[in-house]
């Protein structure tokens, strides 16, 4: 087989298969049972429609602090493909990542079947982990769950971090079909961690019949703030109190932060963690695209919210900050197949200046319609069009003072391409 670049196989697999998103595990499987790709460490999977990243964010730190050979496999990448698989905290080398594409594509030959792009990253990270003969492995679901690739691998200990609207299209209408996709996650007899408040009956149903050791927040394992910035920690074994405030952004954060500890608690025999790498891990985690604050002025925010609770949470983090700015500018981009209106209207009272810019994908909602969408929710008189996100964002230093601040959301295409540019 001729020898290709990293840039050359990402090109490959994305016209491999004749779908972007083909959800199903039996072509999958025959590669990875062809490859004999069973790994002999713990491995944590991570689900939910928000909140997925910064778990595994979370987990891959502390881990690492405690001494673990980490492998962490998430997505989509902001700036390059490697971002997505992580050894020990750093980003796969490239030549390691087309050798195992090269032994993917040799087997998926042999199996006579198709893969997608998704897929092919999937079993490359595995690969990659057990070579690397990581201690532990944490895996990000790229959508739903059930029908995952992520999913050929099974659980020691799966996360649920929320269940909400969003990839209607294929997960379904309502927030119960949603939740029914994604705790396909959960196994019989293995660690299962909810911290989801709101469970539709029928997705609780749905986990009783599974028989997973089911811990649920609120219920199995909380937490609670104290006045001096410092949260506790009630577990399934364990209680860990003055432990500091996540360095990730957000009061939505200590939520995701409760779920990491309680899977650390279920797993601390395999994976014994002591809270000084608990306390680090959580001020040492660093997550890109999630309330990420560009150093300098104007304050520039980058968030990758693009669905409806995603947004309510980016108004909440502004409307806390909202005394210290006089203007905000909004430099926003979506895909058309999202939410676009309830996004706009979570945060209309949030923006002063809308600039929107045109995602270039076959995805990518054209400006044109986004600010009108804006204008008859808003009525603002602030709403500019660009064809390029890096023109709005430029428009927005431009216009901007020191005293004011620029918000980027809408994708992580609208995030990628600010950082690009930055």
């Amino acid at each position: 087989m001729e020898s290709r670049s990293l840039a050359d196989w990402l090109v490959y697999l994305e016209n491999l298969h004749p779908f972007t998103i083909d959800l199903g595990l039996d072509r999958v499987r025959k590669v990875k049972n062809s490859l004999c790709l069973t790994p002999s460490f713990p491995v944590i999977t991570v689900g939910g429609t928000n909140g997925k990243g910064s778990i595994c964010a979370m987990l891959e730190t502390i881990l690492s602090v405690a001494g673990y050979r980490v492998g962490c496999y998430t997505s989509p990448h902001l700036l390059t493909f490697n971002e997505r698989i992580r050894i020990s905290q750093q980003e796969a080398d490239s030549t390691d990542i087309c050798r195992s594409f090269e032994i993917i594509e040799n087997a998926r030959l042999h199996s006579n079947v198709t893969l997608t792009y998704f897929e092919f990253g999937t079993l490359a990270a595995m690969h990659l982990f057990l070579e690397s003969h990581v201690d532990v492995a944490i895996l990000e679901i790229g959508l739903g769950g059930r029908l995952d690739a992520v999913n050929i691998f099974d659980a020691d200990c799966a996360i649920l971090a929320s269940i909400d609207l969003d990839h209607m299209d294929y997960l379904g209408e309502t927030r119960e079909k949603i939740g029914l996709e994604k705790i396909g996650i959960f196994r019989k007899s293995h660690f299962a961690i909810c911290s989801e408040p709101d469970i539709p009956p029928g997705v609780q149903m749905k986990i009783n019949a599974i028989g997973a050791k089911f811990f649920r927040i609120n219920q199995d394992f909380n937490y609670s703030t104290q006045d001096n910035h410092q949260w506790n920690f009630y577990g399934p074994q364990s209680n860990k109190y003055a432990l500091p405030y996540p360095a990730l952004r957000g009061d939505f954060q200590l939520r995701n932060a409760c779920a990491c500890l309680a899977a650390l608690d279920c797993l601390s025999n395999e994976l014994p963690v002591n809270n000084q790498a608990i306390r680090q891990g959580l001020v040492e985690t660093t997550l890109k695209g999630r309330f990420q604050v560009l150093p300098g002025s104007p304050m520039v925010i980058l968030d990758v919210a693009h669905n409806p609770a995603a947004a309510k949470v980016l108004a909440k983090n502004l409307e806390q900050m909202e005394s210290s700015f006089k203007k905000t500018y909004a430099v926003i981009g979506m895909l058309k197949d999202k939410d676009i209106a309830s996004v706009i209207q979570s945060l209309k009272n949030h923006i002063d200046v809308w600039l929107v810019g045109t995602i270039h994908s076959t995805r990518g909602a054209q400006a044109a319609e986004i600010a009108s969408m804006i204008s008859d929710i808003t009525h603002s008189n602030d709403i500019y069009s660009f064809s390029d996100l890096s023109d709005a964002y430029a428009f927005a230093h431009k216009q901007a003072s020191k005293n004011d601040r620029i918000c980027v959301f809408g994708s992580f295409y609208t995030v990628s391409a600010i950082l690009a540019f930055t």
